[in-house]
């Protein structure tokens, strides 16, 4: 009825004591696809040319990177990093926050940009496009890491087996001892391939509608803000079917902490469209 977890080995190669992993082959796929792809959107950006672009975004991509390190540990595991501070270093043992890498990249953006005396919302407006496509790939990492699985799933025929969710699942049957004989017969209970999910909402789908906006006429910062809205939006239906890190109950509702720190990128994204849209009306009245 099931589908099996396809066991594809994390680590790509190993020389001595260094490992090549996958996540960081997305990684580095996604940071080189961005430059490439911003560079041809350089002509909405007169002021900026190609040495300060790349400049920018390899400055970026350590915001993205420490940020969302500290991120991960701030707001998925503040106890184990107060025990253990100096994990925070050891990047090689996974653990990074989506929303605490959009805050670090943005703190660089805006330094730089301070600094330069450039238009931030014009250079984000040409970034944004392309981040979808390291969101998408970061998700085909997760899944072949057989991490950020989602929730039990008994009644789709596409429900995947998942090797790492056996303890977990233990706890379920005690809860649930209809679910006993699935276990039982698999030693895991499926679950949601969340992973794929959230690869085609907040990778290919909102690749294709922030691309489809960006060649449109619209209003400095209105790109940037459609990507916040709509990435809030996707991130909180991928979190309805993925296996919470960290959950609180509201109400007698579960809502998860990527739900959450989901809910400010929405309400931030309107504010930025509306007076992006103001400035351009008072812009033409003058």
């Amino acid at each position: 009825m099931y589908l099996s977890f396809p066991q594809i080995d994390p680590v790509i190669f190993s020389i001595g004591p260094f490992s090549f992993h996958w996540y960081g082959l997305m990684y580095i796929l996604g940071f080189i696809f961005t430059i490439q792809t911003t560079k041809k959107r350089l002509n909405k950006c007169h002021f900026l040319n190609e040495k300060n672009l790349e400049e920018l975004l390899y400055y970026s991509f350590f915001g993205v990177v420490f940020g969302g390190r500290i991120g991960y540990f701030l707001f998925y595991n503040l106890y184990f990093f107060i025990k253990n501070p100096i994990c925070i270093f050891k990047f090689w043992e996974g653990g990074m926050s989506f929303h605490g890498g959009l805050i670090g990249a943005s703190l660089v953006l805006l330094l730089y940009t301070k600094y330069n005396n450039f238009n931030f919302f014009k250079i984000t407006d040409i970034i944004v496009p392309s981040i979808p496509f390291g969101l998408g790939i970061g998700r085909i990492a997760n899944f072949i890491n057989g991490e950020l699985y989602g929730k039990v799933a008994i009644n789709i025929p596409w429900a995947i087996l998942f090797p790492s969710t056996r303890e977990l699942d233990i706890t379920y049957i005690f809860h649930n001892p209809e679910w006993y004989l699935i276990f039982n017969k698999y030693g895991v209970l499926p679950r949601h391939p969340s992973q794929i999910y959230e690869m085609i909402l907040e990778g290919l789908i909102l690749f294709i509608i922030l691309n489809y906006f960006y060649n449109k006429s619209l209003p400095v910062g209105s790109i940037s803000g459609i990507f916040l809205i709509l990435y809030g939006i996707f991130r909180i239906i991928g979190e309805y079917f993925r296996q919470p890190e960290i959950y609180f109950y509201i109400s007698n509702n579960i809502i998860s902490m990527g739900q959450i720190l989901s809910l400010p990128m929405i309400g931030i994204g309107i504010v930025i469209i509306f007076f992006s849209y103001r400035r351009r009306r008072s812009t033409y009245i003058q």
